[in-house]
C-alpha cells in the first residue's frame, strides 16, 4: 500500500502559486498581450499622458526572446532600481511567430526605438548612436503612428505628408498649428472649453482694433467647431517656411529640410535594391551598417561610399522590412523626421485598447481617472 503524498506546507504552496503565476503572466506578456502606459505627448490628443494601454502580440507575431537571461516582467531594469534585470551572455537570433496581419498605414504600433533617448546619434553615418546600448528586443518602447511601410515614398510638404505621392490619412485626432482670427478678446476660460491646451496671441494691431490673432495647437476636428463661433472669422495652418539651410538633429544628416518640409524619401523593404550614391549613402548608411543584419565591425561608412571588408560597394539589396513613424502631435514627437526608419526586428506589437486613464494633473480628486477613456478602442 503506497504513502499518501506528505501534505505542502502553506510557504510551499505560496511559493507554487506565485511561480505559476509569474510563468503564466510572463507567457501572456510573451505570446498575446502587453500593458504599456504612455509617459510623453507625443501622440496626443489620441493617447493622453496616464493612459494605460493593451498592446497585441497577435496581430503581427510574437518575437522569440532575443535576450533569455531576464528577471521575469522587466525590461531594462530590475523594478525601482537602475541595476540592469538582464545578462547579454546568452544571445539568440529573433524569429517572429505567424500573426493575424502585417504593420499596416496608420496603425498605432509600439516598438523598439532604434536609439536610446538618453544617447541619440548625431551622425548615424558615423555610428555615434545608442542603438549599442541594449540588446533590439530590450531598447526603449516607443509608441507611434505608422506612416507609410516598405518600399513607400515618403514626402512632407507643408506639415502635409504625402505617401508615394498621395496625401496621407490624417488620423482625426492629429495635432497642427494654427493662427486663428478673432473678432473677441479671448480669454483662457474660452480655449479650455474648446480643449486647446497650446495658444499664445499675437501682438495687438492699433490699426484693426477689433482683430485678434493667436497661435493654436489643435486638431483639425476641433478646427471645425471653432469656425461655428460668429466671432471666429479665419483658422489657418500654419507652417515653417521651406528651409534653405541644412538643419541639425534631423535624418538624414545634412539634407535642406526641416519638421514641416522634409523628404522625399524611400522605406527599404526586404528585396530593394538601391544604387550607393552619394545621396543613398546619407540616407542608408547607418541602416546598412547597424541594422541589417550586418556585421557592423567589417563596415565603413564615409560620406560617399560604403566598404565591406576593405572593399566599396556600389549597390545593396536589403534584408529587412522598414516603417516611417511619426507622432499624432506633430511638433511633440520625435519620430522618424528625426532617426530614421523603424526595422521589422524592432516592432513589439499593435496598440489596441486603452484599459485606464489616469490624469496626472485632476482638477480635483475626483477628476484622477478620466472614465470616459476606459476600454476605448484605439484608432
Amino acid at each position: 500500500m503506497s504513502k499518501p503524498n506528505p501534505k505542502k506546507s502553506a510557504f510551499r504552496e505560496w511559493l507554487d502559486s506565485i511561480v505559476f503565476a509569474v510563468v503564466a503572466a510572463t507567457l501572456i506578456r510573451w505570446l498575446f498581450l502587453e500593458a504599456y502606459t504612455i509617459p510623453s505627448s507625443s501622440m496626443e490628443k489620441s493617447l493622453l499622458i496616464g493612459d494605460f494601454l493593451f498592446v497585441s502580440k497577435l496581430h503581427y507575431g510574437a518575437r522569440t526572446p532575443g535576450t533569455p537571461l531576464q528577471v521575469p516582467l522587466t525590461h531594462q531594469t530590475i523594478w525601482g532600481t537602475n541595476i540592469p534585470s538582464f545578462s547579454t551572455l546568452i544571445q539568440l537570433p529573433m524569429y517572429r511567430l505567424p500573426g493575424f496581419s502585417d504593420v499596416k498605414r496608420n496603425d498605432v504600433v509600439v516598438f523598439n526605438y532604434p536609439g536610446d533617448p538618453d544617447e541619440p546619434f548625431e551622425d548615424p553615418a558615423q555610428g555615434n548612436g545608442g542603438y549599442k546600448a541594449f540588446p533590439v528586443d530590450l531598447r526603449t518602447n516607443f509608441i507611434k503612428r505608422c506612416i507609410a511601410v516598405g518600399g513607400d515614398l515618403v514626402d512632407i510638404k507643408g506639415a502635409d505628408v504625402y505617401v508615394n505621392g498621395k496625401p496621407a490619412e490624417v488620423p482625426a485626432k492629429a495635432q497642427f498649428y494654427y493662427r486663428m482670427w478673432s473678432t473677441d478678446l479671448l480669454d483662457d476660460r474660452f480655449f479650455e472649453n474648446e480643449d486647446i491646451q497650446d495658444y499664445s496671441s499675437y501682438p495687438s494691431d492699433s490699426l484693426a482694433p477689433n482683430k485678434f490673432l493667436y497661435q493654436i495647437r489643435t486638431t483639425p476636428q476641433i478646427v471645425e467647431g471653432l469656425l461655428k463661433h460668429p466671432f471666429i472669422k479665419d483658422v489657418k495652418h500654419e507652417y515653417r517656411y521651406a528651409p534653405t539651410s541644412t538643419e541639425m538633429g534631423l535624418f538624414p544628416a545634412g539634407a535642406k529640410q526641416n519638421p514641416d518640409f522634409w523628404g522625399p524619401i524611400q522605406v527599404p523593404k526586404t528585396g530593394l535594391t538601391i544604387q550607393l550614391d552619394s545621396a543613398n549613402v546619407s540616407k542608408y548608411g547607418h541602416v546598412i551598417k547597424f541594422f541589417d543584419h550586418n556585421d557592423a565591425s567589417k563596415i565603413v561608412v564615409d560620406k560617399n561610399t560604403i566598404s565591406i571588408d576593405g572593399k566599396a560597394i556600389t549597390s545593396y539589396t536589403f534584408k529587412q522590412d522598414y516603417y516611417f513613424m511619426m507622432g499624432d502631435n506633430r511638433y511633440e514627437s520625435a519620430d522618424s523626421r528625426f532617426w530614421g526608419f523603424v526595422p521589422a526586428d524592432h516592432i513589439v506589437g499593435k496598440a489596441v485598447f486603452i484599459w485606464m486613464s489616469i490624469d496626472p494633473n485632476p482638477k480635483s480628486i475626483l477628476n484622477k481617472i478620466r472614465w470616459n477613456r476606459l476600454f476605448r478602442i484605439i484608432d
